[in-house]
Parts: structure tokens; sequence; C-alpha cells
């Protein structure tokens, strides 16, 4: 792959990374409410508001004696419709967007990383190993998530902060936060939860096997058609997106619900195989999949958008600057 090439797949990814993210984060803010221990969206009566100390605690139901009203386990209780109307009358709409910053911030690097290291890696395996078969797939994948996941879990952790947020009056801003958690942990704080990120390597392997496996069998049945491109083709992209994303996010699903429980305010959380075991112990095997509604709802719209904009970049560039690398790609 020349630089031409490594340039293009990093315009794409990070575009196809943005679209997706902006069109999905009102669930993303539902979803990562949902996953979180307290499971709930704190509704305080009309006209109350939490002392100021235990804004940064995200609203713990004991601080310094201040006892917040019982919660409401929106994961048992409410749908996703319902979630949204009750954050919308409890902090506003602007609130169904909380950790959009951080989000677009880190969604085009990190996609953009995932990408181009993706294709490169690719390409090496593909000198080592039977060219374009599944462990070939599946060693891209590996070393694509543990780069993106290492370079940029800072930035989804202050996302998660601020997603946990429910102050209405005096909502925490990214700056803050970033100064709260250096100011209690140091650069160390900002990596909580890497280890079940680098566990979520599993489900992008999964995800792409079946994304890469549906894709050539597309292409070959495509073969003699001509090399313009329809909708058709990219409509078969967004579908062989979803499928592998919804498969890949069912099996490999509590490391989200352990990443998550890792990235709250307090320590009672300390590891990944910790957390899981003590969220199977207190919630049952219901606590380890709280959200997957929700993801599953997202993930389909977000990963289908995201996929098919990819695909759309690469071959809008690439023809437009004659690398040829899609007709590289489908031989």
């Amino acid at each position: 792959m020349n630089q031409k090439d490594t340039v293009i797949h990093l315009v794409a990814g990070g575009a196809a990374g943005t679209v997706g993210a902006i069109v999905t984060c009102p669930l993303e803010v539902v979803k990562t409410r949902q996953q979180s221990s307290r499971g709930n969206m704190m509704s305080s009566s009309p006209g109350s508001e939490a002392p100021p100390q235990s804004r940064n605690l995200k609203m713990s139901p004991s601080v310094n004696g201040f006892t917040a009203p019982p919660p409401l386990r929106i994961g048992n209780d409410m749908g996703i419709i319902q979630c949204i109307r009750h954050i919308i009358r409890q902090e506003g709409t602007i609130a169904l967007f909380k950790g959009l910053g951080p989000n677009l911030i880190g969604v085009a690097p990190s996609r953009a990383v995932y990408f181009s290291t993706y294709s490169q890696a690719k390409r090496f395996w593909n000198n080592l190993l039977p060219p374009d078969s599944p462990v070939v797939h599946v060693c891209s994948a590996s070393c694509a998530g543990f780069m993106a996941s290492t370079l940029t879990n800072p930035i989804w952790f202050v996302k998660t902060r601020l997603q946990l947020d429910v102050n209405k009056e005096n909502p925490m801003t990214a700056i803050q936060c970033v100064r709260h958690i250096y100011a209690k942990s140091g650069m160390l704080g900002f990596y909580k939860g890497i280890s079940a990120s680098y566990m979520g390597i599993s489900e992008t392997i999964i995800h792409f096997v079946i994304y890469e496996a549906i894709k050539a069998q597309l292409i070959a049945y495509h073969q003699h058609d001509s090399d313009e491109r329809s909708s058709k083709d990219f409509l078969e992209f967004m579908v062989a997106g979803a499928i592998s994303k919804t498969v890949a996010s069912c099996i490999a699903y509590p490391h989200e619900v352990a990443r998550t429980r890792l990235r709250e305010e307090g320590n009672r959380y300390t590891g990944f195989w910790q957390t899981l075991q003590l969220v199977f112990k207190e919630e049952g095997i219901k606590g380890c999949y709280r959200g997957l509604k929700t993801q599953l709802v997202r993930q389909i719209p977000n990963t289908a958008i995201m996929m098919s904009t990819y695909e759309a970049v690469v071959y809008i560039l690439t023809t437009r600057f004659n690398t040829e690398f899609y007709q590289k790609e489908g031989h």
C-alpha cells in the first residue's frame, strides 16, 4: 500500500466514524447509563438540587450525609424511548448529546487509526500467511483494535464520565472532568477500563471476520458485473456491516458492561474479571447484559452507516486519484 492509499483509508475511516457517532449519540448515552452500576437517571423532585459535593461523585446514593431520591433503574423499568423522554424531561434535549464533544474528537482519529492499521496489517499478514484467509483477518483486526484502544482510551474515559453525569443545573464540562480525573488519579486515571477495551478486541475480530467473509462473497457474486458501483452495492455493504456487528456484539457484550463499571467514580471495580464476577454475583447473568437491547439498536445503524460511508469514501477517493486500490482489493 503506497502513501496515497494510506491517506485515503485515514480519511475514509475518520469520516465513517464521525457520521455514525453523531447520528447515534442519544442511544449511546442511554446505553452507557443502563450499563452503569446505578443503571438509573437519578431524578430529583422539582426544584431540588443535589449539594455541590455530590456533583463530582455522580450523585451516589449517599455522599457526606446526603441521601439521593430512590433511583429509577432504567435497565429494568424503562424502554429506550422512555429513557430518552426521561432524559429530555429531567435534563433537557441537549443531555442526549452528552459526551459528543470527546466522541467527535476521538472517533475520527480512532477509526482512522483503526482502518489504516487494519489495511496495513492485512497487507503484512498476507505476505506471511495464506492471503485473505480468516487468520489474516483475525490478526489484522487484533492489531488494529489494540492500537486504536491504546491511543484513544483517555478520550473514551472522559466521554463515559460525561455521559454518566446527570446534573442539570451545573453539568460537568470536558475540561472540568479532565482536571478532576488528573487531580485524583494522575495520568493513569485516564486508562481505567483499558483491560476491558483489550478484551473487547474479540468483538472486533468476530465483526471483521464475518464482514470480510460476506464482502468477499459479494465481490465474487458481482465479479462479472461492471466496475462501476451502484447504490445497490453500497446497500449490500450496509447489510453486511449490520449483520456482522450484531453477531459480534451479542457474543462479546459483557466486556462493555465491565468497561463502563471500571470507568465509574470510585474504587469498587478494580479489574476486568473482578468486575464481571461482582456483577454476576450481585445481578446475575442479566447484569452482564444490561443495555444490550440499546446496544443492538444503536450498533445496527451506526455500523451500517460507518461501513457504507467508509466504502463510499474509499471508492470515491481511489477513483478520483486513480490509485486502483479497489481493483487490487477485488483480486
